[in-house]
C-alpha cells in the first residue's frame, strides 16, 4: 500500500491543497489513522464517484498542464504495512456516482408518470378519495338516521304490516338514492382538478 502526505498526493495529481481538503471533506479520498492519503483506495474510489460526463473536462485539463507542473519525483513516497483492511473503508460502501444518478433519473421518471396518469384522469390522489368515501359514509349515516323522525308519526298510525313495509321500503329508497346524487356531485366536484 502507498501512502502520502496530503501536500504530496495534490502535488502528484496536479491539484491545489485547497482541492485536496475539499475531496477529504466530501469522502471521496481514503486516509488512515495518520491522516495520510491511501492511493490505490483513494484512486479507486474517486473513480467510482466520478461524474461520468465530467471525463472529457479531465481529459482535457491533463493534456493542458504544462511539464513543470507534474511531480518532478524527488517526492517521498511511504509504504506502511496493512492492517488488514481494518483501518480502511471498503470502496464498494462508498456511493457509486453512477448508481445513484440512475437511480435519481428512474424515480424522477416514476414521478412524471404518476403526473401524467394523473392529468389523464386514471389516477387520483389518495386523500381526495379518502376524503370522499368518509364523506359519502357519513351522508348515508345521517339520511338513515334522519328517516326514523320522518317515519316514526306515519308508522304510528299504521296497522297493516305489508303497509308499513312498503312504506319503509320506498323511505328508505328515497333517502338512499338522494345520498348517491349528493355524493356523485361531491365526488366529481372532488376529482376534477381546481
Amino acid at each position: 500500500m502507498t501512502f502520502m502526505t496530503r501536500k504530496q498526493y495534490g502535488e502528484m495529481k496536479g491539484w491545489s491543497r485547497q482541492y485536496v481538503g475539499k475531496l477529504i471533506q466530501a469522502g471521496r479520498l481514503v486516509l488512515n489513522e495518520s491522516g495520510l492519503v491511501d492511493v490505490g483506495a483513494s484512486e479507486k474510489l474517486l473513480s467510482s464517484t466520478s461524474d461520468p460526463s465530467k471525463a472529457g473536462v479531465v481529459a482535457r485539463h491533463k493534456r493542458e498542464r504544462s511539464p513543470k507542473d507534474a511531480p518532478t519525483g524527488s517526492t517521498a513516497v511511504v509504504t506502511l504495512p496493512s492492517l488488514d483492511g481494518c483501518a480502511m473503508p471498503q470502496v464498494g460502501d462508498e456511493p457509486d456516482f453512477q448508481k445513484s444518478r440512475a437511480m435519481r433519473e428512474h424515480y424522477l421518471a416514476l414521478q412524471e408518470q404518476a403526473n401524467f396518469h394523473q392529468q389523464q384522469g386514471s389516477l387520483v390522489l389518495r386523500k381526495a378519495v379518502e376524503d370522499g368515501a368518509y364523506g359519502a359514509g357519513r351522508l348515508v349515516r345521517d339520511q338513515l338516521l334522519g328517516i326514523v323522525a320522518q317515519l316514526a308519526p306515519e308508522l304510528a298510525v299504521m296497522t297493516d304490516p305489508w303497509k308499513i313495509e312498503r312504506h319503509l321500503t320506498a323511505a328508505i329508497r328515497r333517502s338512499l338514492e338522494d345520498a348517491e346524487r349528493i355524493s356523485s356531485a361531491d365526488r366529481e366536484h372532488a376529482l376534477t382538478p381546481s
